[in-house]
């Protein structure tokens, strides 16, 4: 009898330690699960105030933008060659003048938001990239296409708000033959190292008339009709737009400079 009394105490000792265990278990998880979450770390404020711009009204320019053509002149162009430009001007529109070639704004520029409007003429002629065919290159070597693609087949890498032979557009959103379009361009350039590798590719985002065609795409080098797309280190340069044989039309055109 001693022998099981000793039994059933060691049995009921047990079953209480077994319970006070359980028991603090229990509670540790109660606590860990009320305690609050460390917060996170305060984001320090600006050191600096934003600066004030005062915006343009109806896709005019800022008041910290440079405008690149107002309709009245070419002072801010030339030639891809460096002679005067040869395009010309009809009712405040920059027209390409077939066979002159290219033309550059003198000044270089790096990261940017560019606005330019421009339309294809009224009169069609041609189809796929023979319609309205011009581009707007930044830093001379990274082309957006300027086409018109309304009801015109072509690659879809090649049609109007391409990053011409390396992002189609999002969507097409080209008016009809003769009527203005807009692009709002967000570049920003590639960085490239001392032994000319690239660090960081450059980016762009377009607007195509108010729509969002391109989203902050890598470019993957200079553009190029054959052949892949490959980098070679530069720093700042113009913008260019391109002779393509048509008469394309470009106006309101102003800069802003991001760096």
């Amino acid at each position: 009898m001693r022998g099981l009394s000793r039994v059933r105490l060691f049995n009921v000792r047990v079953a209480r330690l077994a319970a006070a265990i359980v028991m603090m278990t229990l509670g540790a998880t109660a606590a860990l699960a009320q305690s609050p979450k460390s917060a996170p770390p305060e984001i320090p404020p600006p050191k600096e105030e934003p600066r004030s711009v005062r915006p343009g009204q109806n896709g005019g320019a800022p008041s910290d933008a440079i405008v690149l053509f107002d309709g009245k002149d070419l002072s801010k162009w030339e030639s891809a060659d460096g002679q005067p430009a040869k395009w010309r001007i009809d009712q405040g529109a920059l027209v390409v003048a077939p066979k002159t070639g290219d033309i550059r704004t003198k000044e270089k520029f790096g990261d940017c938001q560019l606005h330019i409007e421009w339309a294809t003429p009224s009169v069609v002629q041609g189809e796929g990239q023979g319609r309205g065919n011009s581009g707007v290159y930044l830093q001379n070597r990274y082309e957006i296409q300027v086409l018109d693609s309304y009801q015109n087949k072509t690659y879809f890498h090649g049609q109007a708000g391409s990053l011409y032979k390396q992002y189609a557009p999002l969507v097409n959103v080209t008016r009809p033959p003769g009527e203005w379009q807009t692009y709002d361009i967000v570049f920003r350039a590639p960085r490239f190292g001392a032994d000319g590798e690239v660090q960081r590719p450059g980016s762009v985002s377009v607007f195509h008339n108010g729509v969002l065609v391109q989203d902050h795409v890598e470019i993957k080098g200079s553009t190029t009709h054959e052949g892949g797309p490959v980098y070679e280190a530069h720093g700042p340069d113009s913008i260019k737009l391109q002779d393509h044989g048509n008469e394309t039309r470009f106006r309101n055109i102003w800069i802003r400079k991001l760096n």
